[in-house]
């Protein structure tokens, strides 16, 4: 599929796409965000394949992924959908916290994570987060992601080698980035890094994105992961 570039008016509502195969979920989230002059609905689907054709013809700044769906799954749909330069940011909705779904789509480069009783006005404000580049996860999720991903890698070579990769990794950073690092790995918001590390939001924000950068991180779980494996967490 042909990824659309992303939309880059400020001043234009979020465009918002809802995948999830069921209807009545779907017709309260529009109901839910359809309140919020900032955010517009602009196509829904049922499942991940037709969720990446909607996506496609309607070019939206975020999706709303549903992981248990027909036909294709949500994870397998946020990994194709991330797979392309310019694609919409992905916030994966469930009904459980601990869903191994949504784990793997958090490791895949989710930008956030909601559960579908989440009330209505955190989610509008964890959409609006995701859309200024931050993302919406939990120390809890964050340390369940770590445990699903690592879960594999039990012998010794294998944590070697996933530890002198971290490492390396790591090493194209600067010390005040490092630092800032650590701190995403366990689990750690902007304004609680700010505060941990005396310096302003602004300026975590921009280690924050020098680091996605340099890490090729889509999130900060991917952060994390890295920071775990280097076993510096």
């Amino acid at each position: 599929m042909t990824m659309p570039p992303p939309q880059d008016h400020e001043a234009a509502p979020t465009r918002l796409v809802l995948v999830d195969d069921d209807a009545l979920v779907r017709a309260g989230l529009r109901l839910i965000l359809g309140g919020s002059p900032d955010l517009e609905v602009v196509g829904e689907a049922a499942d991940g394949a037709a969720g990446l054709a909607e996506i496609e013809r309607t070019r939206p700044d975020i999706v709303l992924m549903d992981v248990r769906m027909p036909r294709m799954d949500g994870l397998t749909a946020t990994r194709t959908l991330l797979a392309h330069a310019g694609a919409p940011k992905v916030i994966v909705l469930t009904t459980f916290d601990a869903d191994e779904l949504v784990l793997g789509a958090l490791v895949a480069g989710a930008s956030g994570f909601l559960l579908k009783d989440t009330h209505p006005a955190d989610m509008v404000a964890a959409i609006r987060a995701v859309r200024r580049g931050e993302h919406t996860l939990s120390p809890s999720i964050m340390s369940q992601v770590i445990a699903t991903a690592t879960a594999t890698a039990t012998g010794h070579d294998a944590a070697a080698t996933r530890r002198d990769a971290a490492l390396a990794r790591l090493a194209t950073l600067t010390d005040r980035e490092r630092e800032v690092a650590l701190a995403v790995g366990r689990g750690l918001s902007n304004a609680e890094i700010a505060g941990t590390l005396f310096m302003s939001v602004a300026t975590v924000k921009g280690h924050v994105s020098h680091v996605f950068e340099k890490l090729d991180a889509q999130n900060r779980v991917q952060i994390a992961l890295t920071v775990h494996d280097a076993g510096l967490a």
